[in-house]
């Protein structure tokens, strides 16, 4: 009995153990993927960030030099004040002058990008009512979508996945996680048809300066909710149909992310995906660890000796005996 509650201690021991390997290498290699992406990042984008800086040090020069009544302290100034307004969505241009970021159809998009954690930053709120609404907004607001998106996503998966799944395993008789594998991959590539290609092709068309790679981008960026910020739609200097614009983005981005977490769910109930995240989550106790632990009292339960009946009948006998009355008229104190 000891040998069996050590062997299964150890066995315990090292698979928690296995686990705790897995879960250190798995911080490991997260940890070396932000340093990875980091190094790409920085010797990518920091000559061009090096020669955008030489060609803005040039124009103010020579602006400098052509209007001698301006001094370098004015310009900057003047040139803050310009970039602070620029950061709240508020051009100075004359030509952007004409689009509002606060009218009906651009405030319902800039709420369905508070709630689906987009955030794409061109907006803010500019007064303190604005930002502290914005707070509770968020707090109450984001909630409720996850549980928006939840609620749709699992009537969508029925249809989506486990019904096709289920139909083409149960009559045509092939194996459940090939048919799911393939499911998946052809629900990916749908996907990635109707609202990354697609769209992109058609943005590349209405926005003058996007070209296909960019309005690509835009897609990616957006549906994952990453949302840097530096390309938003409907922001072209007199866009023709604005309002309508505006209103068909909200509804393309929340259309987006539900298909999105569909497809995230489907590749995520893949056989192979939910063994590969058990390597690196802490083991759960089993039923069988309890039954164990059971068992082994149980056993240590039975080795006590039995004591026999006739015994424990001795115990339990009197200590004066009492011979039985036959009639009240026996006991003589009755008498």
């Amino acid at each position: 009995m000891l040998q069996s509650l050590a062997s299964n201690s150890c066995v315990r021991l090292i698979k928690s153990h296995k686990s705790t390997c897995y879960f250190v290498s798995l911080v490991l290699g997260y940890l070396l993927y932000l340093v990875f992406g980091a190094v790409v990042f920085s010797s990518v984008e920091l000559p061009y960030e090096d020669q955008l800086r030489q060609e803005l040090r040039a124009v103010k020069k020579q602006f400098l030099q052509e209007n001698n009544c301006l001094t370098e302290e004015r310009l900057e100034w003047f040139l803050k004040k310009a970039l602070d307004a620029s950061n709240y969505g508020v051009s100075i241009l004359n030509n952007a002058s004409a689009n509002w970021n606060w009218d009906f159809t651009s405030a319902m998009f800039f709420a369905s990008t508070v709630l689906s954690t987009t955030g794409y930053g061109h907006t803010a709120p500019l007064s303190d009512g604005g930002k502290a609404f914005c707070i509770i907004y968020s707090v109450i607001g984001i909630p409720f979508t996850l549980l928006f998106l939840t609620a749709v996503v699992q009537r969508i998966m029925v249809f989506s996945t486990r019904r096709p799944v289920m139909y083409i395993h149960t009559h045509w008789g092939l194996s459940k996680p090939l048919v799911a594998i393939v499911h998946a991959t052809l629900l990916a590539l749908l996907a990635m048809s109707c609202f990354f290609l697609i769209p992109a092709a058609i943005f590349s068309i209405l926005e003058e300066n996007w070209n296909f790679l960019e309005s690509f981008y835009f897609c990616f960026i957006s549906l994952s909710t990453i949302g840097l910020g530096d390309y938003v739609p409907g922001e072209a200097v007199n866009q023709r149909f604005r309002e309508l614009y505006k209103v068909g983005i909200t509804v393309y981005l929340i259309l987006g992310l539900i298909v999105m977490l569909v497809v995230l769910e489907t590749f995520c109930e893949l056989q192979q995906l939910k063994q590969l995240r058990k390597m690196f989550y802490l083991k759960k106790e089993k039923p069988q660890d309890r039954m164990v632990i059971l068992e082994n009292d149980h056993l240590s339960f039975t080795t006590v000796p039995e004591t026999p009946a006739g015994h424990m009948e001795d115990k339990f006998q009197p200590f004066v005996r009492v011979t039985p009355l036959a009639s009240p008229h026996d006991d003589p104190m009755i008498q």
